[in-house]
């Protein structure tokens, strides 16, 4: 009978977060759509050629969390501003905001986990995005960058592209938001599903005992993890929502998210195409920086009653 409530318990969960997820996923694909039109990238190009270095690494943090939200749009955007001649401090700042403050991020975690730790969230990735640039250039990174050109043609918005060129800005938004939507829906239900059975079948003190909030590896670990986990943040998050539910540090919650959405094996992979091993060893460890370090800070804040 046990058995039969906790199975009921899950298709409950699954149900009510899918529907949700499913209708903020839309409208935020909508929102990103318009902003395409208007902020196109050809245009981030122009801006981010013209930018001095500090105030250039902060508009290329900013146009990174304008992108579309999958590493096989974010790294040919990032040869294109390396290819027209976009110093490469500021092309990296726009490449670790892209995977870690896209629309669909920030939000998943503004419905997920509240205002508060979403405004952390953002300020702390934003930041360590534009320095993590600054210091890199200054380091003499740039040097460690492979001889890539720019191929046309990329899997996330080809179709959209060539199907919209008659529509107008309203249309193409739409068409946009939909067509994204058939390529992520996948990723949404895995992560609703994953977090329904851990809803439903994992016990709370299994998880406070690994990952809880006393835990002072935990933190570190969920980073790590995070990395070759390969699981897309529209999938993560909402398994985070119900880890954190169920007792894991908020720490260690942000952390999995962090880790996992900035430095998937994939994007990883398709940096060392054009970075060399030195440079991509970089980004890790930036990403994992990011991670650890947010992590903690909300573990802090929560423990000081800040954070719920």
């Amino acid at each position: 009978m046990t058995a039969i409530n906790d199975l009921f318990t899950a298709g409950q969960f699954f149900l009510i977060i899918t529907v949700e997820l499913v209708i903020l996923f839309i409208g935020i694909s909508f929102l990103v759509g318009l902003i395409r039109e208007y902020v196109p990238e050809e245009k981030i190009r122009n801006v981010l050629t013209s930018k001095r270095r500090g105030v250039g690494n902060i508009f290329g943090a900013f146009f990174g969390a304008l992108t579309p939200f999958c590493s096989c749009s974010t790294i040919p955007i990032l040869v294109g501003l390396l290819d027209v001649g976009v110093p490469f401090g500021i092309a990296y700042s726009f490449l670790i905001a892209s995977p870690l403050l896209n629309p669909v991020i920030f939000f998943l975690i503004l419905a997920l986990f509240g205002v508060v730790p979403t405004l952390i969230y953002t300020i702390i990735t934003f930041s360590i995005a534009v320095i993590s640039g600054i210091l890199l250039e200054r380091a003499g990174y740039g040097r460690y960058v492979k001889a890539v050109t720019l191929e046309k043609g990329c899997c996330c918005n080809g179709e959209y592209s060539e199907n919209s060129v008659h529509k107008t800005q309203f249309s193409r938004a739409l068409t946009f938001a939909f067509t994204l939507f058939r390529q992520i829906v996948p990723y949404l239900i895995l992560g609703a599903a994953i977090g329904a059975f851990i809803y439903g079948f994992i016990p709370e003190e299994l998880i406070v005992a690994a990952a809880g909030p006393d835990n002072p590896l935990a933190i570190p670990v969920a980073a790590v993890i995070g990395v070759p986990m390969y699981i897309r943040a529209e999938t993560i998050i909402p398994i985070s929502a119900v880890l954190l539910e169920k007792g894991m540090g908020i720490g260690a919650v942000m952390a999995l998210i962090i880790g996992g959405a900035g430095a998937s094996i994939p994007e990883v992979t398709l940096l060392a195409s054009i970075f060399e091993k030195r440079l991509v060893a970089a980004f890790v460890v930036t990403v994992l920086g990011v991670a650890v370090l947010a992590g903690v800070l909300f573990q802090v804040l929560s423990n000081m009653g800040i954070l719920i």
